[in-house]
């Protein structure tokens, strides 16, 4: 997770700009799934929802190939 900030006219430094990256070991077969999860998981996010329409929040997922149960 990155974070940027701004400084406000009064000096304050303010976070204004959240990435959030993701890397997930998964069957690539899941993807149409992980990404319609990924689409809305943001506004069941506590957090998120907390900072919406004060910090923007932007995610990105790196998919690893599971690894085979029969590979050992």
């Amino acid at each position: 997770m990155t974070g940027e900030v701004e400084k406000a006219d009064d000096g304050v430094i303010i976070l204004r700009r959240v990435h959030v990256r993701y890397r997930l070991q998964a069957d690539p077969e899941k993807r149409e799934a992980i990404d319609r999860i990924l689409g809305f998981h943001v506004s069941k996010c506590p957090v998120a929802r907390s900072l919406e329409g004060c910090v923007e929040i932007t995610t990105e997922l790196q998919l690893v190939p599971a690894k085979s149960a029969t590979a050992a």
